[in-house]
């Protein structure tokens, strides 16, 4: 378990962002793999797993998603349809080179495979290891800590109307079947 950090870094032009649009277009579209798993234990913390556990509950179990609060409840409780933060590896590969800042981003699961509305609309299930999640239709955005981290060019080529149509920022799901995942596990269409 590594534990990845917030430091200052160079963040890529718009211009440098743009030119890798070609690669993440290239990304799997019915067959991928999971590429990283990151736990938020806290604010601002973050662990790289090797394997972790989908729990119907409490997500990937030991991530703090069930304490956060969300503006899209009515009680602020935490989302059920936003259990999960995925994004794709080539899309956050692209935004940082540096592989020990890829966790900062915050999505548990990094994925090579096409996010695209087009091909995984919300009600589609994934099957990763032993589980099976679901997309659901709430929208992931690049918010104000994505764009501290990443720079202003990152937060903009994210929620860019290509961006937005390709997922670049990502896609929220939910558990609906337990089970055990590992890094180079197939994520799989079902």
């Amino acid at each position: 378990m590594e534990k990845a950090t917030i430091d200052e870094v160079r963040h890529l032009s718009a211009a440098e962002l743009e030119a890798g649009l070609d690669e993440i277009r290239q990304a799997p579209k019915d067959r991928g793999t999971l590429a990283l798993i990151v736990r938020r234990p806290a604010v601002d913390e973050r662990e790289v797993l090797e394997e972790g556990q989908l729990s119907l509950d409490e997500g990937l179990v030991g991530d703090t998603w069930r304490m956060r609060r969300s503006s899209r409840t009515a009680d602020g409780s935490a989302h059920p349809d936003m259990q999960l933060n995925i994004i794709n590896a080539r899309a956050i590969a692209l935004i940082a080179p540096d592989a020990a800042r890829r966790p900062l981003a915050g999505d548990q699961l990094h994925v090579d495979l096409d996010l695209s509305e087009a091909n995984l609309p919300p009600g589609t299930r994934l099957a990763i290891g032993d589980a099976i999640i679901e997309v659901t239709a709430q929208p992931h955005t690049g918010c104000q800590k994505f764009r501290a981290r990443f720079g202003t060019d990152a937060f903009k080529f994210v929620n860019s109307p290509a961006g937005m149509e390709m997922h670049l920022r990502g896609i929220n799901a939910k558990v609906v079947q337990p089970g055990t995942i590992r890094v180079g596990d197939s994520v799989r269409k079902l």
